[in-house]
């Protein structure tokens, strides 16, 4: 893959391995691209058909938001490491101990001393908005300085990188490191609908504020030509790249 589609993820927000497998045969002859598989998907499939997409050359990101006592994480990640999966998500909420076991298990049970899967914590849902985040969560202060705190604390804690909004990506690269991953969802192409996404942006707009890779569902997923829609916004990420040298 060259650059730009290795920034550039596909939700396959799915119900079912059938309708994944449809979806994915759209790319038959094409590069295999990144594909995000979440609750919904690997629940009605399970682990057997992540690894076989794997095994098939798709880079995978595995999106269960793991957030339980550490040891439990710890157990979890030990499990899924055997998949091969390049991503795997959990919640800064959970705490610094259990993101730091995450990434202990993670080592220790790596396929090869080159490769294990990279731990990406969530630090704030993208459907999330100030008011939920004061009246119904307790979290006092804007919702940067929140997703600031928590992406400090997961980079503290040895993650990879965070899941967060476009709109912040610029700011924790600069509290944390460069190489500090931010993998933005809740991505629209311009005149795309939000859907229930409250802090969306578009593909240009996250990759000038710093966005290693972009995950986009609907837009691909429910479009008439799923493989077009896929290049157009690889396009986007591309022009927009051009523009910031």
């Amino acid at each position: 893959m060259d650059q730009a589609s290795r920034q550039l993820m596909i939700a396959l927000d799915l119900p079912s391995g059938e309708d994944a497998e449809k979806f994915l045969a759209h790319w038959q002859g094409e590069e295999k691209p990144w594909i995000k598989v979440g609750y919904q998907l690997f629940y009605a499939t399970g682990p057997r058909w992540i690894y076989e997409r794997k095994q098939e050359g798709y880079s995978i990101f595995l999106d269960l938001k793991l957030h339980d006592i550490p040891n439990t994480v710890a157990k979890a990640v030990e499990s899924i490491s055997k998949l091969d999966v390049d991503f795997l998500t959990l919640h800064a909420m959970g705490g610094s101990e259990m993101m730091k076991r995450a990434r202990e298990s993670a080592e220790q049970f790596a396929s090869s001393s080159e490769y294990r899967t990279r731990l990406l914590a969530v630090t704030q849902l993208t459907s999330t908005h100030e008011e939920m985040l004061h009246d119904e969560l307790g979290i006092n202060g804007s919702m940067e300085q929140a997703v600031l705190r928590s992406a400090k604390l997961a980079h503290q804690a040895g993650a990879d990188g965070v899941i967060c909004s476009g709109q912040e990506a610029r700011a924790i690269k600069d509290l944390t490191a460069p190489s500090f991953l931010a993998v933005t969802p809740g991505i629209r192409p311009i005149g795309a609908s939000a859907n229930d996404q409250k802090r969306v942006v578009t593909p240009t707009a996250a990759i000038q504020a710093g966005a290693d890779h972009l995950v986009v569902g609907r837009a691909i997923t429910h479009a008439l030509d799923p493989v077009e829609a896929y290049y157009q916004i690889l396009q986007e990420i591309i022009d927009a790249r051009g523009n910031m040298r």
